[in-house]
């Protein structure tokens, strides 16, 4: 059954965290009494790589504790190579497992991680990765976004070119998509009793338009 969420349009200064582990209802508390509201967990590439990724459980409890929600696709591993084949089966296994496993909300938005790109990559490979995958998680009703961070394959022209109008800014990232800019940034990595989390503050970027998240009824 869908998640009891909200899709509303994020705030900004708002100050949350991303992780990538499994989170109790203690630790949401913990975050939440430390002034986090919001919280972006991972959803996998393939059938195979499910352990330790966002659940439906998990969702709920984040939604219950007061935190808005988000969701990113685990990235491969770095110098991996980009296709257009391989970005329409991501983006449509990250928004089947986003609706049919976890429950998430049509409308919101869901990211890809764009880092690591192997060095022999041309910007059309990317170009044709980003686009596939756009395409595909939009199809299903979610709002792709574009997580930028280290060797992304592309400069910020050819960010800015790609379809996405959501973008987040890694810790590392090295390009920026002008003249829209971010509309997440993250900060370096803290650690938070036995969770290892990246905080993220929101902002609108440059063109006046801001993320699209899940937030508790």
């Amino acid at each position: 059954m869908p998640l009891q969420g909200t899709v509303q349009k994020a705030a900004s200064a708002i100050i949350g965290f991303d992780c990538n582990q499994p989170l109790t209802a203690l630790e949401c508390k913990a975050f939440k009494e430390a002034g986090m509201d919001f919280c972006i967990r991972y959803v996998p590439r393939t059938a195979s790589l499910m352990s330790g990724n966002l659940t439906y459980e998990e969702a709920g409890i984040i939604l219950a504790s007061g935190l808005a929600i988000s969701a990113v696709q685990h990235v491969p591993l770095p110098n991996w190579m980009p296709t257009g084949e391989l970005g329409s089966r991501y983006g449509a296994f990250a928004s089947q497992y986003a609706k049919n496993t976890v429950g998430l909300p049509e409308g919101m938005v869901l990211w890809l991680d764009l880092e690591s790109v192997s060095t022999a990559a041309t910007p059309q490979d990317v170009i044709d990765y980003c686009s596939s995958w756009y395409a595909s998680v939009f199809r299903d009703g979610y709002v792709p976004g574009l997580y930028v961070g280290w060797q992304p394959g592309l400069n910020g022209e050819g960010l800015y070119n790609l379809p996405f109008k959501h973008y987040w800014r890694a810790y590392n990232a090295d390009f920026t998509p002008d003249p829209r800019g971010y509309q997440l940034i993250q900060h370096t990595q803290k650690t938070l009793g036995n969770v290892t989390y990246d905080p993220n503050t929101t902002q609108e970027d440059k063109m006046g338009d801001s993320l699209l998240w899940a937030a508790p009824q």
